[in-house]
C-alpha cells in the first residue's frame, strides 16, 4: 500500500447512472463524503461525457475514466491522449503488451491502469473463455506485463492482491472494486470486503452499488470513509 495518498481519496464511487443530470444529483447528495470519481460506459454513452468531467473538476473532485480502451494500439494512443490536458487522474487500458505500450506512451498527465481480470469473472469464466489457468496466475501475469511496460497500476480483485503484491512489491498502484460492505447477491463473483481490500494491499477501492442503491448514500459513504481509515491505520 502506498501510504501518501490521503485516507478520504481511497475511496472511488461509481457513477453508474444514465444521465449526467442523475450524476451530478448524487454528487451534490454525497457532498464531501465522496471526493474521486469513476466515470464509465453507461455514462460515456449519454450526452455530456465530458462536460460532467469539466463540472467534476471545477467542484474540486478526482476523476477515473473508466472505458477500458481496446482496440488497434494505434487508436488506443490517440484516444489516451485526448483525455491529457483534463484534469483526469486514472483511465483504464484492457488490452495485450502493444496496447499498453501505445497507452503509456501516450498518457501525458493522465495515469494508466490495466485491468487484470474482471470481478464478475471466476474459473468456470475462464474455461469459457479458453484460459487453461486459475484466476490468480492469470492476474499476477497480466500485472507483471503491465509494469513493465509502464502503466502506473492495475485493477484488480482484493482475492488477488495479496499476490501481486507478494510478486511485484509497492512498484504500483492497486485499486480493487468489487467491494461489498454487506452481503453479495449481484453479478460480482470476487468480492471482498473494505478490510479486506487494504489488508491485501489495495491503494484504493471502488465502490458503487452499495452506495448508489441505499436509502441514505451519503452515510453509507461516510461509514465507508471510516472503515477505510480504520483499516489504513491497522496497515
Amino acid at each position: 500500500m502506498h501510504n501518501e495518498i490521503p485516507d478520504r481519496e481511497r475511496l472511488i464511487f461509481a457513477l453508474d447512472v444514465p444521465s449526467p443530470s442523475e450524476a451530478k444529483a448524487l454528487v451534490e447528495e454525497l457532498g464531501d463524503n465522496v471526493c474521486f470519481f469513476k466515470l464509465g460506459l453507461e455514462l460515456f454513452m449519454a450526452d455530456g461525457y465530458f462536460g460532467l468531467v469539466d463540472w467534476l473538476r471545477q467542484k474540486g473532485k478526482k476523476i477515473f475514466v473508466d472505458l477500458k480502451f481496446f482496440d488497434v494500439p494505434a487508436t488506443v494512443g490517440r484516444a489516451v491522449k485526448q483525455l491529457s490536458g483534463r484534469g483526469i487522474t486514472f483511465a483504464t487500458i484492457h488490452g495485450n503488451d502493444a496496447m499498453m505500450r501505445a497507452a503509456v506512451d501516450s498518457k501525458g498527465d493522465v495515469m494508466i491502469l490495466a485491468v487484470t481480470v474482471l470481478t464478475s469473472l471466476d474459473r468456470s469464466d475462464l474455461d469459457d473463455l479458453g484460459f487453461d489457468c486459475n484466476v490468480e496466475t492469470l492476474v499476477v501475469s497480466r500485472a507483471r506485463r503491465a509494469v513493465e511496460y509502464g502503466c502506473d497500476g492495475v485493477v484488480a480483485s482484493g482475492h488477488e492482491s495479496r499476490s501481486l503484491r507478494a510478486a511485484l512489491g509497492d512498484r504500483f498502484l492497486i485499486v480493487t472494486p468489487g467491494i461489498r460492505p454487506v452481503d453479495n447477491d449481484d453479478d460480482q463473483k470476487r468480492v471482498v470486503t473494505v478490510p479486506q481490500a487494504f489488508a491485501n494491499g489495495a491503494d484504493y477501492i471502488v465502490v458503487g452499488r452499495p452506495i448508489r442503491d441505499a436509502e441514505d448514500p451519503r452515510g453509507v459513504a461516510e461509514t465507508i470513509q471510516k472503515q477505510i481509515k480504520q483499516a489504513v491505520k491497522s496497515e
